[in-house]
């Protein structure tokens, strides 16, 4: 998985140089076929297409890291992501040697193992040998987790997705070491037999598109350790990541071609950036014309704002208030993004902390891409799946303040009596929603001094229509049902209009 600190580095080199239960109340008909081919031609100007309505309405989709570093499936995990990719954390740890060969060596990402593996005396080295022996190879967790592919099955996976309330999917087809998890016809010229024999992309394909989710396509055009071998330890390793030979420019060309003919994903998800001979316009062009409500995301190389894009992506982090453009949070529910063994109980999070997470991503105009990482066998943790769990009994109840929504004009803050809040906004029906990140009183009130309006009606999701209020000095005052259950969050319906 990529991580944000490469587009940094390379930027300061150049200044230097010079659900469970019932479904959401307002539950989209089945629409998870991409869109037919003819219509609106693909305009002249890429930056005027506007973005489908699918995406910007799903909220919630499951990225999944899946493949032969699920065998070995360990990496360090001194390291936490969501500390150091928080700019207000730590804002110049990727932009200086000691942060970058400090996070190559100590690297939490599993799916990273083959590069960990290589850096001598590091802890990932030492666990190999110890656990695999110094001359066992990465090649060869290929047969072994290809081997073990007759066990898994898709449409349990689809199955759990769609019960998290999750609208989309992402799946990884092919990760940094290069192993691809379909039967492509582009022969790799360094690494014959690196790929599934089973289709895992056009099975879990059928069986999300069954389950009326979007299905979407990671692909990780910066890194393949089959054209540019490990290790990459040091700063300057981090500006040659990318092979520049021509023939792996048209191997990721062609691999891409390949995957949107085959399987006309909704969503094209590139990591790191493409190389530098790519013509990444001309593939955009011919996607939207295969697939004219497919979106693309920020990861294509370029300076912000050269290569064209429907959404920008932000790892292990957020946004400080509202984006005026589409983004999405990309994240796993641990230190990383595939399977890691050697992660803790409490490197997890609680399904409340991905609830309010969910919740203040869609206040400020975001979608979340919530990381699922399989072990080798296909089975999905217990710690992810009560996560999972959470989100779609949550959504079950309060899906109407999140599926389909905008921004309102301020993201959020706190009630007056100090209880965290965000705001979300449906102008059709005239509804702002007031969701309350934590529990409050039974009978008592909350009172919301960003709504100077005077509302038609206020109700509280799941639970009464109808609740009492009133105008004050400080603000909107709302009084709470008595017999109120505790939750991770309330959504508090506001009717501004009389939609």
């Amino acid at each position: 998985m990529w991580v944000e600190w490469v587009p940094l580095v390379l930027a300061a080199l150049m200044m230097a140089c010079g659900n469970i239960g019932s479904p959401a109340p307002d539950e989209p008909r089945c629409e998870a076929e991409p869109a037919a081919p003819g219509g609106a031609p693909v305009p002249e100007d890429l930056a005027t297409r506007p973005l489908p309505n699918w995406y910007n309405d799903a909220k919630l989709g499951i990225m999944i890291h899946w493949g032969p570093f699920t065998i070995p499936a360990w990496a360090e995990r001194t390291l936490d992501p969501e500390v150091i990719f928080t700019d207000e954390t730590s804002p110049d740890y990727f932009l200086t040697p000691q942060g970058v060969e400090s996070f190559l060596r100590r690297n939490p990402y599993s799916e990273w193992y083959w590069n960990s593996m290589s850096i001598e005396g590091s802890a990932a080295s030492e666990h190999h040998r110890e656990v695999w022996g110094a001359e066992f190879p990465y090649q060869r967790f290929g047969p072994i987790f290809t081997d073990g592919l007759d066990t898994w099955k898709p449409t349990e996976w689809a199955e759990l997705f769609r019960d998290a309330g999750a609208r989309y999917v992402v799946l990884v087809t092919k990760h940094h070491d290069g192993y691809v998890l379909w039967p492509s016809d582009v022969v790799n010229p360094n690494r014959e037999g690196w790929s599934s024999r089973r289709d895992v992309v056009g099975e879990l394909s059928d069986a999300v598109r069954g389950e009326c989710l979007q299905m979407g396509l990671y692909y990780s055009g910066g890194i393949d350790w089959t054209f540019l071998e490990p290790p990459f330890s040091t700063f300057l390793d981090a500006l040659r990541l990318t092979p520049t030979q021509p023939e792996y420019a048209r191997y990721v060309d062609d691999h891409w071609r390949e995957l949107i003919e085959r399987y006309r994903p909704a969503i094209l998800w590139n990591d790191i950036t493409a190389p530098a001979l790519s013509d990444s316009e001309a593939l955009f062009r011919e996607y939207y014309a295969a697939v004219p409500d497919g979106v693309v995301n920020d990861r294509w190389g370029g300076q912000p704002g050269e290569i064209h894009r429907d959404f920008a992506t932000a790892e292990f982090s957020g946004r400080p208030g509202i984006d005026s453009g589409k983004w999405e949070a990309v994240r796993g529910m641990g230190r990383g993004f595939g399977f890691n063994q050697n992660e803790w109980a409490e490197d997890y999070g609680t399904p409340e902390k991905f609830i309010h997470m969910l919740v203040d991503i869609v206040s400020k105009n975001g979608n979340l891409l919530l990381n699922v990482g399989p072990r080798a066998d296909g089975s999905i943790p217990d710690e992810q799946r009560a996560i999972l769990w959470g989100l779609g009994r949550w959504l079950g109840t309060n899906g109407e303040a999140i599926y389909g929504t905008r921004p309102w004009r301020t993201f959020g803050g706190s009630t007056v009596e100090g209880v965290p809040l965000r705001f979300t906004w449906k102008a059709e029906r005239g509804s702002l929603y007031a969701i309350v990140l934590g529990n409050v009183a039974a009978g008592g009130f909350l009172t919301f001094a960003d709504v100077l309006e005077t509302p038609f009606r206020v109700g509280l999701l799941g639970g009464d229509s109808s609740l009492a209020f009133s105008r004050t000095a400080e603000g909107l005052r709302v009084s709470l049902p008595d017999g109120l259950t505790d939750a991770p969050a309330y959504a508090l319906e506001i009717v501004l209009g009389e939609g």
